[in-house]
């Protein structure tokens, strides 16, 4: 069973939708919730932890470009989930890493993880919320450049970004569902 991706609007009752102003870029990808039992953080978690090998070659190859202009190392997008490495969904707290995020907003609906550097802050959301009685999750992300450097990166990265989340989060999904079975 495929999931279906929806590129949307920004869920209006969101925290990440009252972080938009002055924003440079933002987006949101709606799809059923495949965990609707479960928290927002724990959705974050069993969804990146399937993230695809290719997203962390492509992680790998921006962090070792972006080195030369004085940039973060960001590390992989992929949270690990072994059992060794694993971390349960209850024990995050504010500033906490999460993948290359730190903990900046959570709830049980919604998490809010960023990075702040010196070209941009982004923040992603994951939402979990109900659509024509249906359970839903969006994934926002707002990105408020700091610098020309920002703003030159997002040119780069903002229309691969839109092609590539969509794609990512389908692989990441079927992962997670067909693991979960």
């Amino acid at each position: 069973m495929t999931t279906t991706i929806t590129e949307t609007p920004l869920p209006p009752h969101s925290q990440i939708a009252q972080r938009t102003a002055g924003a440079d870029f933002a987006d949101c990808y709606t799809f059923a919730d495949p965990l609707p039992a479960s928290s927002a953080m724990e959705t974050y978690l069993a969804v990146m932890g399937y993230t695809p090998g290719w997203m962390n070659v492509l992680m790998s190859v921006r962090n070792q470009a972006v080195r030369l202009v004085g940039l973060k190392h960001l590390g992989s997008l992929e949270v690990k989930m072994q059992a060794q490495d694993s971390k349960p969904a209850a024990h995050y707290a504010l500033g906490d890493r999460a993948g290359i995020f730190s903990l900046c907003y959570l709830s049980a609906p919604e998490v809010i993880l960023c990075d702040d550097d010196k070209h941009l802050r982004v923040e992603l959301s994951v939402y979990k919320h109900q659509q024509d009685s249906q359970p839903m999750v969006s994934v926002s992300t707002v990105v408020h450049n700091h610098n020309a450097l920002g703003r030159a990166y997002m040119a780069i990265v903002g229309p691969v970004h839109r092609i590539i989340v969509p794609k990512m989060l389908s692989q990441s999904l079927h992962a997670a569902r067909t693991a979960h079975q």
